[in-house]
């Protein structure tokens, strides 16, 4: 919380100007940019499973393709 309270007689619109001046000049507003962003790396055992399943379901879909199940421009990317 930034501690900042609302003066007497003031608008909304200033009373976020003010605050949002005061999260610039202390820095907080670089730290959530930051944090925002920012993943946690995935274990190897993570890493590898998802893989896995990226190369199954690229395979099932292939084999949907040859059979005539599904059509070709469905899956395909831009």
């Amino acid at each position: 919380m930034s501690g900042l309270q609302r003066r007497p007689n003031e608008s909304f619109e200033a009373f976020m100007r003010r605050t949002k001046k005061q999260w610039q000049s202390s820095g907080k507003i670089l730290q959530v940019k930051k944090v925002q962003f920012l993943q946690s790396h995935k274990s190897k055992n993570m890493r590898r499973r998802s893989a896995i399943r990226r190369v199954e379901i690229a395979a099932k879909i292939e084999y949907l393709k040859k059979v005539g199940k599904m059509p070709e421009s469905e899956f395909e990317r831009s």
